[in-house]
């Protein structure tokens, strides 16, 4: 009998949480990360888990409000396992508005929000006050939705390693053989792989760039979404603030860029003002061609599969990601929505 059943490449927050979900089902799992555990995106400094707008819906958005409400018993979960805390905290965003035409606008979707989540959680406008943690708004009102939630990217990614070691999973760092099958969730580089080895463009990475600030936020202080900038509080005393996107990835280093990103913010929560640079993170964000995540088996390599793409959004998808990869690599069993499988991005 083989000392491994599955053997899953990548130690980002995909290869992760599908290690955890599948050593839960009784899998012999081997986690093998070339660097380091969060080398790519997942260890980004950000960790905002939000839901897409409450209109035009789609599979991606039943998937990924589905990940959501799963989040909370996920993170959990881990946190009992591993005895460390994730910083998950579902305490909700509070987005501000630009005029009275982005107030309509949201008002219209409370009414999808109340149909779409089914009684899951809110979605209000409501009067800004422009005091404490709350960010200004230009129309006047915010949006505040109770279904976002917050976790840190490198405290998470921790946890969930020592999870897996308490669980009887092998965790490498370097190189080791693959046993059994084998669950490639590794990032830019693996889009790169991917499409070297199809002969045709499937993905790649975007850089983004974030920072951290020291400013101890109220405990339960939700997200904030101002200027389009994610502003996200941490349980350790920091607020992380993000991101670029940019399409030049031939410099991986931070770079002025941040200090635009921190003046915004600033304008935006004034309280932030003063309040000094702890951290500055630059990585590759890997997105399939698709736009949404790539699963499914790796085409023509049999015992293959890939969990990839998770670009901005990867460590929201992440519990469902994990639950629907396990069934089709244990079963058989096929729930990749439409949209989300590799042929979509071929």
């Amino acid at each position: 009998m083989a000392s491994v059943d599955v053997t899953v490449r990548g130690g980002g927050i995909f290869g992760l949480a599908c290690a955890w979900v599948l050593a839960g089902r009784g899998a012999k799992v081997r986690l093998i990360e070339t660097r380091a555990i969060g080398a790519g995106s997942s260890g980004g400094l950000v960790g905002a888990l939000s839901p897409h707008v409450p209109e035009q819906w789609n599979p991606k958005k039943q998937f990924q409000l589905e990940s959501l409400l799963m989040a909370a018993a996920f993170w959990g979960g881990v946190s009992r396992a591993s005895g460390l805390p994730t910083g998950y905290v579902r305490s909700g965003r509070l987005q501000a508005l630009a005029d009275a035409a982005a107030v309509a606008k949201a008002a219209e979707r409370a009414e999808g929000a109340r149909v779409l989540w089914r009684g899951a959680a809110e979605w209000q406008v409501q009067p800004a006050t422009g005091a404490g943690w709350e960010p200004l708004s230009p129309g006047g009102y915010l949006v505040r939705d109770t279904l976002s939630a917050r976790l840190h990217p490198r405290l998470a990614a921790r946890a969930l390693v020592a999870a897996l070691q308490g669980a009887g999973a092998e965790v490498v760092i370097g190189d080791a053989p693959d046993e059994g099958l084998v669950l490639h969730a590794t990032g830019a580089a693996g889009l790169a792989a991917l499409s070297d080895d199809l002969g045709l463009h499937v993905g790649g990475g975007l850089k983004g760039q974030a920072l951290a600030l020291r400013f101890a936020a109220p405990p339960d202080a939700p997200q904030l979404y101002a200027d389009g900038l994610h502003i996200v509080p941490h349980p350790d005393g920091t607020v992380a603030i993000g991101s670029t996107s940019e399409r030049d990835v031939t410099d991986l280093a931070t770079d002025h860029q941040l200090d635009a990103l921190h003046a915004r913010a600033v304008a935006a929560l004034p309280c932030l003002a003063g309040a000094p640079v702890i951290d500055r993170w630059a990585g590759l964000r890997p997105r399939a061609r698709s736009r949404a995540p790539m699963l499914g088996a790796w085409p023509g390599r049999p015992g293959h599969f890939i969990a990839n793409g998770g670009f901005k959004i990867g460590f929201g998808m992440a519990p469902k990601v994990a639950e629907v990869m396990a069934d089709l690599i244990l079963t058989g069993q096929d729930a990749i929505p439409p949209g989300f499988r590799v042929e979509d991005s071929l």
